[in-house]
């Protein structure tokens, strides 16, 4: 059956992100660490994760735009969501850059008197 004839359900997938986690995480095959795609994500920049739900057949149109809420609500769930099957050496690596980016914002928004 092809992805036209399927019948959606808000059954398919649920909407906490679990399945989206486990097909869509972050290319670890290498062990290094992609900056690039941890700024996209703490940017709020989530195009290619959201193409990449819409085209996977998984996600009704509902589901899909239930996860970009929840992405655009709190980054940091698409974040977490893309490290669910990662070791905790990894974590740790990763979680150091999201710290930095939030340590910058941080540090942009501060007002000196």
């Amino acid at each position: 059956m092809n992805t036209d004839q399927r019948m959606y359900s808000d059954t398919v997938v649920a909407v906490d992100g679990d399945v989206f986690a486990t097909m869509f995480t972050l290319d670890l095959g290498d062990g290094e660490v992609d900056r690039e795609a941890v700024e996209r994500i703490h940017g709020g920049d989530f195009d290619e994760w959201i193409e990449a739900a819409a085209r996977s057949g998984l996600f009704t149109p509902q589901a899909v735009a239930g996860l970009v809420q929840t992405w655009q609500d709190n980054p940091k769930s698409l974040f977490d969501a893309l490290l669910v099957d990662a070791d905790e050496m990894t974590h740790k690596r990763y979680a150091i850059i999201w710290n930095a980016l939030d340590d910058a914002d941080t540090f942009e928004n501060v007002e000196y008197a």
